[in-house]
């Protein structure tokens, strides 16, 4: 993914001494700046998190059980029969 080279907002943090070591380590052994290692590590993490919020995962049960009552659904419960009549007459009423 291309990044943008033009920065146009800041962020700042307050870490302890011992994470910033971590960070500047890891940001050394990539060739990166401290501050260029944190966004593109911010980024991938906040990519990571939309995705897997985006993505629903099954297990094989779990998908077949769902595909077989999207094929074959259950009958309506008399509840929901008595919902729809009872939407249906407001509806028709209005």
């Amino acid at each position: 993914m291309p990044r943008d080279t033009t920065r146009s907002a800041r962020l700042e943090a307050r870490i302890s001494p011992d994470v910033l070591a971590i960070v500047k380590r890891a940001a050394e052994l990539q060739g990166r700046s401290i501050s260029d290692f944190v966004v593109a590590a911010a980024q991938e993490k906040a990519q990571q998190t939309i995705e897997e919020s985006s993505v629903l995962r099954l297990s094989l049960e779990d998908q077949r059980r769902f595909v077989d009552l999207l094929l074959t659904p259950p009958a309506p419960k008399p509840a929901l029969q008595r919902a729809a009549q009872a939407h249906a007459e407001l509806i028709q009423g209005s």
